[in-house]
């Protein structure tokens, strides 16, 4: 198993509404052009999981440790398919006026707000072809936009959405 740390930044701005922040990745590697939380795989440098997915949200949208609170480290995930091991943890996020990222690494950065995420329409399930095989799965995702946050990333998020709309947590 590779390890790998992530955060996952909510975010409220002027007009209250709390936002979940996503990354859409590049098209190379992968995991190109999926949604994602910031992150990233440990490197021998890294004290921790939790300085790797700091490292990584750095590198990948430019937020420093100053902009990030850590508000509680979540449960520990697996991949089904590419072998990562995901310690994810929960930040709240001080954003920048204009998000600023990695080109080539990360196409875009997408603030969604997390009521339209709860909404019964913004959840789906469809058969996809499973990566390495010629086998379909039913998978679950929640629609970003024009986009589907699916895999690991869904199954962080799909336990976490209704703690974070009841206010688990001072956001």
């Amino acid at each position: 198993m590779i390890e790998a740390g992530v955060v996952v930044p909510i975010c409220r701005r002027a007009d209250g509404v709390l936002r979940l922040v996503l990354v859409r990745r590049g098209e190379r590697g992968r995991h190109g052009g999926q949604l994602a939380f910031p992150g990233g795989k440990r490197e021998a440098g890294d004290a921790s999981l939790l300085d790797t997915a700091l490292r990584e949200t750095c590198e990948e949208i430019g937020l420093g440790k100053e902009q990030i609170q850590v508000l509680a480290p979540l449960p520990v995930l697996t991949t089904q398919s590419s072998g990562f091991c995901i310690t994810p943890f929960l930040v709240r996020v001080t954003p920048p006026p204009q998000w600023r990222w990695q080109a080539g690494e990360i196409a875009e950065v997408i603030e969604a707000p997390l009521a339209e995420m709860a909404d019964p329409e913004a959840h789906g399930e469809a058969l996809e072809p499973w990566p390495g095989s010629a086998e379909l799965r039913r998978v679950a995702f929640y629609r970003v936009g024009p986009h589907r946050l699916w895999g690991v990333s869904y199954r962080i998020l799909q336990p976490l959405l209704p703690r974070l709309l009841a206010g688990e947590w001072d956001c």
